[in-house]
């Protein structure tokens, strides 16, 4: 994907974070908590699977490590002058 802006680490801390809040969230289905738990869950796992956040979108943020030279969403090393 072109676009990724959670790194390895990141990505595998939301998918565990989502699989663990979902399941709390099913547990607790019939109350308020449980919807909450479930959603922000899904929202976790799903962001941790595309490996794309829209949140760090909006502020700039992006978990991928680069090498020196590149950003994290293209193929070309950027020279600098």
């Amino acid at each position: 994907m072109k676009f990724l802006n959670e790194g390895q680490w990141d990505r595998s801390m939301r998918m565990l974070a989502g699989i663990v809040l979902v399941v709390a969230g099913w547990m607790l289905a019939l109350n308020t908590l449980g919807v909450a738990l479930f959603a922000i869950g899904a929202i976790a796992l799903g962001t941790g699977i595309v490996g794309w956040c829209p949140a760090y979108t909006l502020f700039g943020i992006s978990t991928v490590k680069t090498p020196d030279g590149h950003c994290p969403n293209c193929d070309t090393e950027h020279h600098h002058v």
